[in-house]
């Protein structure tokens, strides 16, 4: 427990420092390699607690100090000892004993007291810390304030229910490979393995309780892979047809590269990305799935300088799946809250842009693209798309309806929640799905 915590409490720090949670738990399990894998399920959890948590956590701390604490180590234990007391199973004073034992060994025996007493008044007095009893909206929804400005700004109508959303860990669902096997056939699977599932709609599958990816039957093999239902939409809006030579511009870590394969006979597939370490997550599912073939071509560049790679053959179909503030799957990454700043949106923007006026020449006459984000935020959806259409002549905006809009398909109580927009369609995140945003642009 010690080791955990004081790893949990280094993550956690450089996460709030600005760095994105995967790379901090790379660095923090790379310093503490004697680490079994156990602590490091254990570290991942008390860290997405403390994030998903922190605007609570925080204020809660603010209550409990009588002056303010300087140093940042002191503090990010304390951080990630809280949300241990509130949301892990570990007996309290197991937490605060070693806790204090752990602050000894990261050299700083001379807060011991400290810590020790914050925690334990915190523990004596558990109801006067609960959400509720906090005014401020950060504590209460676990955003920074502008972000939560944002999004009044955008969704007057429904702003509380999507910051709520982002509380709740996330939903499982699961791709079927129709290559493979049929998802009532996948189903059938899960039944024999004593697994609970929902079939939500086409490929996509909900799993009651989520797993390692290693407990589905068949996984190495190619018959599934673990993809939210709402980016499940994205072969049906593009309706590639057999032969067709296909773009997937920001292809990594290629979820939606393959679903193209997995659903259409003999595309001419080429996938792009400009980080070749992310473009090797593409080919290793390819490898999995048994998707990958000498029509398929994987090249590391930048999109919107067709000129490095393109080859002057145009594309019938382009999947622009592009870079963004990640608004949508917050509940996934719950360091993207507090490592993005104002002026971010704005930046991605600016990229968005630069990626749809590069991609643009490549497709031809009469050819579609999808643009799409994982984002809820109005600034790169459809404000994007309509600059897009209001500068390019040969741009034309098709209307799409996603399947799920008006929940007629599905199973039980499972619901999916499309807003039709202006310029495309909207999902918001919900029990069932995360945050995507869709357009569908023909060239005329």
């Amino acid at each position: 427990m010690i080791d955990i915590q004081i790893t949990a409490a280094e993550v956690v720090g450089a996460t709030i420092d600005g760095r994105n949670l995967d790379r901090a738990l790379e660095l923090g399990f790379k310093r503490h390699g004697d680490l079994p894998r156990e602590a490091r399920a254990a570290v991942q959890s008390i860290a997405y607690d403390s994030l998903r948590n922190y605007g609570l956590i925080n204020a809660q701390l603010e209550t409990l100090l009588s002056a303010p604490l300087s140093d940042v180590a002191v503090r990010h234990l304390l951080i990630i000892t809280l949300a241990q007391l509130q949301f892990s199973k570990t007996k309290p004073h197991v937490i605060v004993d070693h806790a204090v034992t752990a602050c000894e060994k990261m050299g700083l025996g001379r807060a011991k007291g400290l810590v020790n007493g914050v925690l334990r008044n915190y523990l004596r007095e558990v109801n006067k810390f609960k959400r509720e009893r906090f005014k401020s909206e950060v504590a209460r929804y676990d955003f920074p304030e502008w972000w939560i400005a944002r999004t009044k700004e955008d969704y007057p109508e429904n702003w509380e229910e999507i910051l709520l959303c982002a509380a709740e860990h996330p939903p499982m669902c699961l791709r079927v490979n129709r290559k493979k096997c049929t998802a009532e056939e996948y189903v059938a699977l899960l039944a024999k393995n004593e697994m609970q599932v929902a079939h939500v709609d086409g490929d996509a599958l909900w799993l009651t309780h989520p797993c390692n990816v290693d407990a589905l039957p068949k996984f190495r093999e190619g018959f599934v892979s673990v993809q939210d239902a709402g980016a499940q939409h994205t072969a049906t809006l593009l309706n590639c047809g057999a032969g067709m030579r296909v773009l997937d511009a920001c292809a990594a870590p290629g979820g939606k590269t393959c679903q193209l394969l997995e659903t259409t006979a003999n595309l001419t597939l080429t996938a792009l990305d400009s980080d070749p370490t992310r473009l090797q997550r593409v080919k290793q599912n390819l490898d999995r799935l048994q998707l990958a073939s000498p029509n398929v071509t994987l090249k590391s560049s930048d999109a919107a300088t067709p000129e490095k790679w393109w080859d002057k053959k145009q594309f019938d179909r382009i999947l622009l799946d592009v870079p963004c503030t990640g608004s949508g799957v917050v509940r996934r990454h719950p360091d993207i809250k507090w490592v993005r700043r104002p002026t971010d949106t704005a930046k991605f923007v600016i990229q968005q842009g630069r990626l749809l006026n590069g991609v643009w020449p490549t497709l031809k006459k009469g050819g579609q693209l999808l643009y799409v984000t994982c984002s809820v935020f109005h600034e790169e959806n459809q404000d994007v798309v309509n600059a897009f259409l209001a500068k390019t002549a040969d741009a034309k905006l098709k209307p799409i309806s996603l399947a799920s809009s008006d929940d007629a398909h599905v199973t039980g109580t499972l619901s999916i929640k499309a807003k039709p927009i202006a310029s495309g369609q909207q999902l918001l995140p919900d029990e069932m799905t995360d945050g995507f945003y869709y357009a569908l642009i023909e060239k005329v």
